[in-house]
């Protein structure tokens, strides 16, 4: 059973007991100078802020219990988790999780339950210092409770990351029977992991069960409340994920501004004239690019159709219309009041080819 300290824990007691915990490096009635790094500063203050919970085992109640768990518990194979990366990196396991799986540590019963006495032990010596530190009117760790705080909590975090290393194939085996087409694979991995490191936490080996059995439980759980948590989500926004909505498009706008500005200036420069276009010029520019919108369908005329309607040779008209648009330019030029950008430069003789193509802004842009 989950040990908990037999002081209040109404929710305004224990924000009451964090406010108030603390580690005073000075020295202070007696005490001795508390050297601790910022790390371990932040360390020491994160055990302080909670409870220590643990399993309870009456193997903690013996007088040798440190020596009994330790060291004269036998030595444990740690797992190699080198194959565990590059299966998240295709997300498809494969050869290299079937590489992986084969070579991961299998432990006995007994085995497990000897990591998990271990673990919970050190839990265990995490509380009772916890205790002993909020028994103080101070509630301030001396400098010998920092150092044995500091130092089981090291061994709690090893002993557990050992635990989940060990069992990490259990994740991507569950992720792989229960696969949903609206989960991400990736995420299914990431909440099953969660879900490992949760069930090290509450796993009593004392009871006599293999951990996979509990792990596996508890990881399916989590993907199932992943799957609902997916599903209500969906139903709250049914519409679907579109890239399009997700890019700005100022930079399309203010641009088709700008060509949208240009054209009516343009426009308004070929009907008043004021860049001194021949009669002939006019006619060119005006039928070419629709300004003046001459034909019933609004489209602008080719250089053949322009020549036999002034009477003069295609290449005629792609001289005078070269020429015109020269004088457009020059006077557009003038409006802006500055060097036209990059993108506005074009050679001298206009347009390549004009009948391949229709030309926005009228051949200017």
């Amino acid at each position: 059973m989950i040990q908990r300290p037999r002081t209040s824990r109404s929710p305004l007691t224990q924000a009451g007991r964090r406010r108030r915990i603390g580690v005073k490096p000075a020295r202070s009635r007696g005490r001795s100078r508390v050297d601790l790094s910022p790390a371990e500063q932040a360390t020491l203050a994160r055990i302080l802020s909670k409870e220590q919970d643990y399993i309870h085992s009456p193997e903690f109640e013996r007088p040798d219990a440190e020596r009994r768990i330790y060291d004269e518990a036998p030595e444990i194979r740690k797992p190699d988790t080198s194959w565990y990366h590059p299966v998240m990196d295709d997300l498809s396991g494969g050869e290299r999780a079937r590489s992986g799986s084969s070579s991961q540590v299998l432990l006995t019963a007994a085995e497990e339950r000897v990591l998990f006495l271990q673990f919970n032990y050190a839990r265990h010596r995490i509380r009772a210092i916890q205790e002993e530190i909020w028994s103080t009117p101070e509630r301030t760790p001396t400098a010998a409770q920092a150092r044995e705080l500091l130092k089981w909590n090291e061994v709690a975090e090893r002993l557990r990351e050992q635990i989940a290393n060990t069992n990490l194939a259990l994740v991507l085996a569950m992720a792989k029977r229960t696969r949903m087409s609206e989960v991400d694979f990736a995420e299914m991995v990431s909440e099953g992991n969660m879900a490992l490191l949760r069930a090290v936490d509450k796993f009593d080996a004392e009871r006599g069960f293999k951990f996979s059995t509990y792990a596996c439980r508890a990881i399916l759980k989590a993907f199932s409340r992943q799957g609902m948590k997916q599903t209500k989500h969906r139903q709250r926004f049914p519409a679907e994920y579109d890239p399009n909505l997700q890019r700005s498009d100022y930079l399309e706008t203010k641009r088709a501004e700008r060509v949208r500005d240009e054209a009516a200036e343009l426009r308004r420069i070929v009907v008043e004239n004021t860049a001194d276009l021949s009669e002939i010029e006019r006619q060119v520019i005006e039928h070419r690019f629709g300004i003046q919108t001459p034909l019933k369908n609004d489209k602008p005329l080719t250089l053949e159709q322009i020549g036999k309607m002034i009477g003069v040779t295609k290449e005629r008209v792609r001289q005078i219309q070269n020429k015109a648009l020269a004088k457009l330019r020059e006077q557009m030029d003038e409006i802006r009041e500055g060097p036209r950008p990059e993108e506005d430069d074009e050679p001298s003789g206009g347009v390549a080819d004009p009948d391949d193509a229709h030309i926005t802004g009228f051949g200017l842009n």
